[in-house]
């Protein structure tokens, strides 16, 4: 067979190609014929784009090659770029010359309807079709807006561990694994304690990676592994972090309205729900927030009573949240229901300054974070109270010791971030390969 000779070039690229020769090596789509023509689809990850074989064009080699493939063989081809309003993408190609590097039949993924638990199985495979596209690619946009927003800001990255030695809220919802020597270890649920330590030496810093929490939850907003960001700032209070948290939102979903227009598309996202979120952000004191759950309750729109000095649970989160068109922050939470490292409110001391972004459709926290605590007593109490060793954090104690000041952040799970933005129902989706209760393949 006769070997593919032009340039290659991306599928993203061929506007700049009409009329050229180039060569596209990807994957086989979708195939379909009408007599004498046929017309692969191929994807290469940045698009797919249609191709035109007609008969009488090409080597009767290349013609019987071509007829027999299926869904995911790879190839590549060689043609001439033309414009065409009605082609995906609004370009197609009128193929001179093919190259079959795999040919492939009985693709397990359909389109036929499959199950969840079908798909996920088959993870490594799902990820090529294209609302999964579509998800992952918007996904990468969340990551370099955060990236982005931080950067331009002043913050410096800082990235925390991943072993550490104590847990940030108590043991209950860690992993625990096996160190050396018969030492013990944890799998990091937070890198706020070491952004303290790196925000007393760099003024502004975030920490971005994965993160672990040992919750036997199988609600669609829970992940076992995912991705938090999480800014600290020296001389900062509860009010700084809510101003950086809409101003962050809003950065995400402008970048992600301006980048994302296909992928938006191919998720049926409605985007003025994202052209909602602009600050500033409405503010909701948690006793508020509380009297909102218990009118909702007296008009039988909540089926149980939410009694004050609970944390919120999803449909708590979901009946505030539903009476305003952009993130709401409940902020002054109960402060048994906070870390312990967290400051009170001075005219109040059982608050807790603390804030929850709650994020409209139903979509729940998707930032939490506030104020630390600066008194080195208050804070050896509080880690005696939780019955935390204070050997292991004696490091942290230093930080009271030695310049001690205000200082403020929040973390965000990329993962709950993403399916906001994407407008689906679950955050497996959002990741590309989900660790859940239930789930630990592929």
């Amino acid at each position: 067979m006769e070997k593919v000779t032009a340039d290659r070039v991306f599928i993203n690229e061929l506007s700049q190609h009409v009329g050229q020769e180039v060569t596209i090596k990807g994957w086989l789509y979708n195939l379909r014929s009408s007599g004498k023509i046929l017309f692969p689809q191929l994807r290469d990850g940045t698009g797919v784009v249609q191709c035109v074989a007609v008969k009488a064009s090409v080597t009767p080699e290349i013609w019987d090659a071509l007829k027999g493939l299926g869904q995911e063989s790879a190839l590549a081809i060689r043609g001439t770029v033309r414009a065409d309003s009605r082609a995906p993408g609004g370009y197609e190609i009128d193929l001179i010359d093919a190259q079959i590097f795999s040919e492939v039949h009985d693709y397990p993924i359909t389109p036929k309807e499959h199950g969840t638990e079908f798909l996920m199985d088959h993870r490594h495979l799902w990820l090529r079709s294209r609302r999964q596209h579509a998800i992952l690619k918007v996904r990468h946009t969340v990551v370099k807006a955060v990236r982005d927003f931080f950067d331009n800001d002043g913050f410096t990255l800082a990235d925390a561990p991943i072993f550490t030695p104590a847990a940030c809220e108590g043991t209950t919802t860690l992993f625990e694994v096996d160190y050396f020597d018969g030492e013990k270890a944890y799998l990091t649920q937070s890198g706020q304690l070491y952004n303290e330590a790196t925000a007393a030496a760099f003024g502004k810093v975030y920490c971005f990676g994965p993160t672990f929490r040992a919750e036997k939850s199988k609600t669609r907003r829970h992940l076992t592994e995912f991705w938090m960001v999480e800014p600290e700032m020296a001389y900062a209070t509860l009010d700084d972090v809510m101003t950086l948290a809409e101003r962050m939102l809003a950065y995400i979903a402008g970048r992600v309205l301006v980048d994302r227009v296909e992928e938006l598309k191919v998720l049926e996202r409605d985007t003025a729900k994202l052209e909602a979120i602009v600050p500033p952000f409405p503010r909701l004191h948690y006793d508020d927030a509380v009297k909102m759950l218990h009118e909702g309750h007296e008009k039988g729109l909540l089926e149980t009573r939410f009694e004050w000095g609970g944390d919120f649970g999803a449909p708590d989160e979901t009946y505030i949240s539903s009476h305003y068109d952009k993130p709401v922050m409940v902020h002054h939470y109960p402060a048994e229901v906070k870390a312990f490292y967290m400051a009170r409110d001075p005219e109040r001391n059982d608050l807790a300054l603390g804030v929850d972004v709650l994020a409209p459709e139903g979509y729940g926290e998707v930032i939490g974070g506030g104020e630390r605590a600066t008194s080195l007593e208050f804070l050896k109490e509080q880690i005696a109270l939780h019955e935390l060793p204070q050997e292991a954090f004696e490091w942290y104690l230093d930080l009271r010791r030695y310049g001690s000041v205000p200082h403020a952040g929040f973390g965000m799970g990329i993962e709950r971030c993403t399916a906001w933005m994407c407008g689906i129902e679950h955050v497996r989706e959002t990741i590309p390969f989900p660790r859940m209760l239930y789930r630990l393949r592929p």
